[in-house]
């Protein structure tokens, strides 16, 4: 899935003099305060930190508080979608008007009708709605169906997407997974009468 990226960053993370006895602690939990929320500085939300002490110095800040600074070296997961990536969520509600997905969980991404291809048609089946392609009978989208979108656009402030179903290369991914790995065993049965 594209828009994770992994990063080192070297960091200074600022402690209340309170939480000198306990310094790896409060680090983590100043860096923990950042996950799951969009930072400017990152350019995308972190999802996880591994932390690790550049030395035992710190750099007190005179003032009204003397906080102290501590250096430390971090590995990190950022998320970072950007207009045409590919991206893959869960199918959380469908209409006919739209699908709603939720992408690692804690994303929402909203594909809206006139960005679903034509082939995906709506219909009931079983009591419940599913989007059905016309092209491939087994090709469907219902809830609880992992699918692959592009981006369109990203919201930063309140974390919403919004996806598109236009590429070819986008749909239900239990699908095109199978699909892709048909096409790639064809291509390889007539490669090898080839060289036959």
């Amino acid at each position: 899935m594209d828009g994770l990226t992994t990063a080192k960053a070297d960091l200074t993370v600022y402690v209340h003099p309170s939480k000198s006895n306990k310094l790896a602690d409060a680090v983590r939990k100043q860096l923990s305060s950042l996950l799951f929320t969009y930072d400017e500085l990152f350019d995308g939300v972190l999802l996880s930190h591994k932390i690790s002490f550049q030395s035992n110095h710190a750099k007190i800040l005179h003032g009204l508080i003397p906080y102290f600074g501590v250096k430390v070296r971090a590995k990190l997961l950022i998320f970072s979608p950007k207009p045409n990536m590919l991206l893959e969520g869960k199918v959380v509600k469908l209409s006919k008007e739209s699908i709603h997905v939720i992408v690692l969980g804690f994303t929402s991404a909203a594909i809206m009708s006139e960005d679903i291809r034509e082939e995906f048609k709506y219909k009931i089946k079983h009591g419940a709605g599913c989007f059905a392609s016309s092209s491939h009978k087994w090709h469907r989208i219902k809830v609880g169906s992992m699918v692959q979108f592009a981006v369109k656009s990203v919201d930063e402030e309140i974390g919403h997407i919004s996806g598109s179903l236009i590429p070819p290369q986008t749909g239900c991914v239990h699908w095109l997974l199978k699909h892709s790995a048909d096409a790639v065993s064809q291509t390889n049965r007539s490669l090898k009468r080839c060289r036959d």
